[in-house]
This record gives C-alpha cells, sequence and structure tokens, in this order.
C-alpha cells in the first residue's frame, strides 16, 4: 500500500482514512473492477449489503455477472433513478443550492468527520481517475467500500480508468469522491444525498447512496462546474455529433437540454417502422399516421452524449463554440428500446459487446444475456422507466475525440400534446430558429417538460435551471448566466434552433422531429436561411418557424411545421398555450434579473416582460440568417 500511496499528493487526513483500512485495493485493471463487483469471487449474484445502526443488515442492490457484462438492480424503486433535490452544499462558499446546515442546523463538519472514520473501519477501493476527459481533464479519486465495486466501475467507465501502475508519483486529485451508503438510512430518512463540499484545493463529493447518478456522473459533473466558474468557463448539458450527408457535406450540430430533452438520441440513427419509414406523427385524436420516407440518412459521428467540455485552451478565432467530450463513458438511458429491433445499433453493441458493460435496472439472470429491452419492473409492476447501460466511447462506431466547431446549437424540450380544449406548452413547431438573444433566455429557463422518464418527481413544467445543468452546480446562478451569454455573444457564428420532442400539438411525435430536423438541417449546410424561409412565430418565445420544409424531396405538412394550423387546436389554443409558456418564463427569469446580471442579459430579460418584438431581440444581439 505504501508504493502505491506515495503515488498521491494527499492531506494526512486522506492518508490516515486509507491506511486506517484493514484492506485496500487500488485496481489496476478494468477487468479486476468486474471481478471486485462480485466481492473478487467466483459467484454468479452478489447481494450488497450493510449493517446498519437501528435497521440491522440491509440490502442495497443486487449485482448479477451476465455474459455481456454486469446486471445491478437495487431494491427500492426510489433508488431508480435520480433524486433532483439531491445535492446539498457542506461549505460555507458562495451559492444559491440549499446549504447542508440550513437544513439538518448543524455544521457538516461532524458528519464530514463520521464518515471519515466509518470508511476506515472499511476495507475500501481507491480508484484514481481523470474528472472531465484525459486531455484537459483534472486528477480525482473514489474512495469506496470494497462490496460496492461496481460502483467504482461506473464511475472509472463514465469519467476514466487510471490503473495505479498508469499515474506518476504526482497525481494531485483535485476532486475526492468519498461513498457511505449506510448513511443514506441513518441521517437522511432513505433519500438519496450527495453534499458537495468546496475546499481550497480540492472539491470533496460525499456520496451517501449507490446510485450513481447524483454522484459518479452528475457529482463530477457539479467539480467541473465548479472549476469552470472559478475559471471563466463551463461544461454544457449537450450531445454533439458531426454529421455528414449523402453529398459529403459536414455540419456539426449540439444538442442541448434538460433531462428527457433528446440528447442522447441526436446522435442516434432513426428509429424506423417495419417498413423502413419514419412515423413522422400520429393525431392522438384521429389515430390518422404520417410518414416520411428517408432512402438515404446521413452518417452520422458523435462527439458527445451529454457533457460537453467548452475549456478555454480549445477555443479558437473561428467565432464558433469548439467542444470535446467531457466523459469517458456515456450514461444511456434505454427506455424507449422495448423490443428487440428498436435501437439495431445499440441493441448490437449490448448484446454482443467486446468487453463486458455495466447495466442499471434491466432484467438479469446469471450467467445468460442482459437484453436492453428487458426492464426490471417496479414494484408496481410496470417496467421501470430508467434502464440505464454505460458505454465506453471507445466502443462506439465513428467516434469523434478531437475537439469540434459547432455549426448549430439545438435545444430540446419535452411537450405535452395541446388542444384547443385542453391548451399546454405543447405549441412549437417541428423546427424553430431562434436569434441568439432567445437562446440565451431557453438556456436560462431550461424547461424539465413532459413526462421526464429520468428522475423522481415533476409534474408538467418545471425549470430545470439555468443552462439545463443546474441541478449538480454547486455556485451561482447569475455567474452561470453571465457564462453562458458571454460565450454565446462570442461564438457569433454558431447558429441557434429549437426542437420538441413528444408531441407538436395533437400529434404524437417522439423523438422524430429531431431526427428530422437533423437530416434537414445537415442536407442543407448550415442553419443559415433566407427570410422568406422564415416566418415568425406567433409566439415571439419561439422566433421563426419555417414556410416549408422539405426533406429528401418530400415536403412535411405545414401543420407539424405551424401547430395553430391544426384543426383541433387553432390559433384559439395556439395562443392559450403561448400565454402559459410566456407565463412560465416571465416568473422564472425574476430570479436572474439583479445587479450581479450582465446588463446585457438584463436588457434581454426586460424584452420578454415587456412582450418585445422579435425585432428587438435582434438589434440586442444581431442574428445570422
Amino acid at each position: 500500500m505504501k508504493e502505491y500511496l506515495q503515488k498521491f499528493l494527499l492531506t494526512d487526513e486522506v492518508k490516515n482514512v486509507i491506511t486506517g483500512s484493514s484492506k485496500v485495493t487500488f485496481p489496476k485493471t478494468r477487468e479486476e473492477l468486474i471481478e471486485l463487483s462480485f466481492g473478487n469471487t467466483a459467484v454468479d449474484s452478489f447481494e450488497v449489503v450493510y449493517d446498519v445502526p437501528g435497521k440491522g443488515i440491509v440490502e442495497e442492490a443486487n449485482v448479477t455477472r451476465c455474459k455481456n457484462g454486469v446486471a445491478v438492480n437495487y431494491k427500492e424503486d426510489y433508488m431508480r433513478r435520480r433524486d433532483p433535490d439531491s445535492l446539498l452544499i457542506g461549505d460555507d462558499l458562495d451559492t444559491d443550492k440549499p446549504r447542508y446546515k440550513d437544513l439538518y442546523h448543524t455544521d457538516f463538519v461532524s458528519l464530514r468527520t463520521e464518515t471519515l472514520e466509518w470508511l476506515k473501519n472499511q476495507e475500501l477501493i481507491v480508484l484514481p481517475f481523470k474528472a472531465g476527459g484525459y486531455e484537459y481533464g483534472y486528477d480525482a479519486i473514489l474512495i469506496a467500500p470494497a462490496n460496492a465495486a461496481f460502483f467504482a466501475c461506473a464511475l472509472a467507465d463514465l469519467q476514466g480508468f487510471l490503473g495505479i501502475d498508469e499515474i506518476n508519483n504526482d497525481f494531485n486529485p483535485k476532486a475526492i469522491v468519498y461513498l457511505a451508503p449506510p448513511f443514506r438510512h441513518t441521517n437522511f430518512d432513505g433519500k438519496q444525498i450527495v453534499v458537495h463540499n468546496r475546499l481550497e484545493d480540492v472539491h470533496e463529493v460525499f456520496s451517501y447512496n449507490l446510485y450513481p447518478g447524483p454522484s459518479a456522473k452528475k457529482g463530477i459533473y457539479g467539480v467541473l462546474l465548479n472549476i469552470g466558474e472559478r475559471e471563466d468557463w463551463l461544461t454544457a448539458h449537450a450531445s454533439t455529433v458531426k454529421v455528414i450527408t449523402p453529398y459529403d457535406n459536414e455540419i456539426v450540430i449540439m444538442h442541448e437540454g434538460a433531462s428527457g430533452g433528446g440528447k442522447s438520441e441526436m446522435i442516434e440513427p432513426p428509429h424506423r417502422a417495419a417498413d423502413g419509414r419514419l412515423v413522422l406523427g400520429e393525431n392522438i385524436i384521429t389515430g390518422e399516421t404520417f410518414y416520411l420516407e428517408l432512402n438515404e440518412s446521413c452518417e452520422l459521428r458523435p462527439v458527445t452524449d451529454d457533457m460537453a467540455l467548452c475549456h478555454p485552451k480549445m477555443q479558437n478565432e473561428s467565432k464558433k463554440l469548439v467542444v470535446q467530450d467531457a466523459e469517458n463513458g456515456w450514461f444511456l438511458r434505454l427506455d424507449h428500446v422495448t423490443e428487440y429491433g428498436t435501437s439495431p445499433l445499440y441493441e448490437k453493441i449490448f448484446t454482443q459487446p467486446k468487453e463486458p458493460l455495466l447495466f442499471l435496472n434491466i432484467q438479469a439472470v446469471p450467467k445468460a444475456t442482459c437484453l436492453v429491452w428487458e426492464h426490471t419492473l417496479d414494484s408496481n409492476g410496470k417496467p421501470c422507466p430508467n434502464p440505464r447501460a454505460i458505454l465506453p466511447r471507445h466502443l462506439v462506431p465513428n467516434i469523434v475525440s478531437d475537439p469540434v466547431e459547432v455549426d448549430v446549437r439545438s435545444f430540446g424540450v419535452r411537450t405535452p400534446p395541446c388542444t384547443k380544449e385542453d391548451p399546454s406548452y405543447g405549441i412549437l413547431g417541428l423546427l424553430h430558429i431562434l436569434p441568439p438573444a432567445l437562446a440565451w433566455l431557453w438556456r436560462l429557463v431550461a424547461p424539465r417538460g413532459y413526462n421526464n422518464p429520468s428522475i423522481i418527481g415533476g409534474k408538467g413544467m418545471i425549470s430545470e435551471g439555468v443552462g439545463s445543468y443546474w441541478p449538480f452546480a454547486t455556485g451561482k446562478m447569475v455567474k452561470q448566466a453571465n457564462l453562458l451569454l458571454d460565450q454565446i455573444v462570442k461564438s457569433s457564428s454558431t447558429r441557434y434552433v429549437l426542437i420538441p420532442n413528444q408531441h407538436i400539438g395533437v400529434y404524437k411525435v417522439g423523438f422524430n422531429p429531431q431526427w428530422v430536423a437533423r437530416e434537414y438541417i445537415a442536407r442543407r449546410g448550415s442553419a443559415k436561411f433566407k427570410m422568406d424561409q422564415l416566418k415568425e412565430a406567433r409566439c415571439t418565445l419561439l422566433g421563426y418557424g419555417l414556410e416549408s420544409l422539405k426533406v429528401d424531396g418530400q415536403y412535411v405538412r405545414r401543420s407539424f411545421l405551424q401547430p395553430e394550423r391544426q384543426s383541433k387546436l387553432g390559433t384559439e389554443g395556439y395562443d392559450a398555450g403561448a400565454a402559459i409558456l410566456l407565463d412560465f418564463f416571465k416568473k422564472e427569469v425574476v430570479k436572474f434579473n439583479t445587479e450581479e446580471l450582465n446588463p446585457l442579459g438584463r436588457q434581454i430579460i426586460e424584452c420578454l416582460l415587456r412582450d418585445a418584438s422579435l425585432q428587438e431581440y435582434i438589434d440586442l444581439i444581431p442574428m445570422r440568417y
């Protein structure tokens, strides 16, 4: 142990936690981590249990050895998806997030000490990794109980595994993740809680639960956002894809949005009907279905899935945003894969992978193949809405690892059905072109939207918070708003679009709008339009709609582009939905309208509050057509 510990630049306090343990494993390979997930034994089904004071032995999860990897199933429905209210702040630095001491009326120091003492008395895994990628990322480590090795494997796949023999003697962690699951029961009434403790030289993440979403995934995102907040840059909540048309034109699209906003879907091929056509939409009232034939889809070269690093060292003179993946693996939600053949590309990878993979909330039988369309059943007998698999980037075909210049930034919104009798914010057309000022407003408010499958709770339209990454941030909202606005102003050659998913008025559309929009934008070569191709939307927040949209020789019905044309919606229902959307935005932006906000941002917000014209937004930040 001493030889390995000398490789790290750690405080005496952290060293004492490690040296105090009766057994410490520093994994050398990923294969070793896989075996450790089963207690380093030959068993095929392993129960992760803890002796919890006052409760006795508590089983948290089952780990099953399958032919294609490791399948993890949590015992509680609640632990199978991320709780959006899990993040607390343990320090006294500036923040808009709830503080531990305000909720529990005591300083975090005592619980921190208790946690470190508990870890000292466990057999441990110490895992070095890179937060933010190998090239521009930051040294970090995980300290976890040995029986939670599957969690270490998840973190290693997501962030970038480093074997202990690969690191030099000057490994200087800027982040430390401490995993202590029993405290969920003893201190937090069974809730998922992750406490961020921002020290001068290191960002501590105390994970008090075993679901990796709030900690190994979003907890590290919070670390990157904190570093960026200090250094004036950010990590966007976005997927990115290089799209190559059948005519060899190339364009890069970065798709942002709240959880469930279609980020992973933007880098997937279109899901087709059995006859090869694309189901554009189904009228939920009449049942009438509209199709689109795409004889030859564009080639997709994925860049990022969820976290796009916008590091200042990558930016150049192109006046386009430059991004690179901040992750080493993707935490893919598979709720839409309900039967064989739904997503052939991913199904092939997951069913016969080149190396064992990690699955969560997928039914598993020891030594059998884990099938990603067989989702674990919740206690109500329904499939868990948040089945997941971690896909290492190197297994993704045609992956792009180098930084890319972004031509188009799109924003995805989950929209409900909308009719004249039951109006809602489901008034977005298939594709909207946004002036930069409106693009910033959408990122400021970041609606979580309709029927989100990934997280606990939340009905109707709820703000995910600034950048759509606010649930993972630890600092100040206004600071993030300023960073986003500054980024938009500097990236004047990048253009902005808005795309709905799930519904367009009375049409059930799933994620088809973004697949159609992607094909359309790529075939055009950019999101650059002539004014006679655009139609100012009835709702100013939606910028411009399209007069027509033609893909592969076929026109899309105007009722998909301009929902007010739908007979079951009409202008009356549309305007009622627009009022809902505008009221929601006005309510959400007020908290940003402070002296700390960039003066340009205050002008944009004032435009919204007084129902300014579309041209007034364009006057504030010019729009390149």
